[in-house]
């Protein structure tokens, strides 16, 4: 069984876990509501898609 020779220092350990964290989605406002949404997807809010309206709003 492997075991380390030297202890890891706190540095060390930090620096091989810096790119585990996670990040908060992106997040762009709509030009028509100005809701919060994902960008390159249409709104959830007034169902418009670069100007127009991919999904009906009788269905928002």
């Amino acid at each position: 069984m492997a075991v380390p020779k030297k202890k890891t220092s706190k540095s060390r350990k930090n620096m091989r876990r810096a790119h585990d964290f996670l990040t908060a989605p992106a997040t762009s406002t709509c030009p028509q509501c100005k809701a919060p949404k994902l960008p390159h997807r249409a709104c959830g809010s007034c169902g418009t898609y670069k100007g127009k309206e991919v999904i009906p709003s009788d269905n928002v």
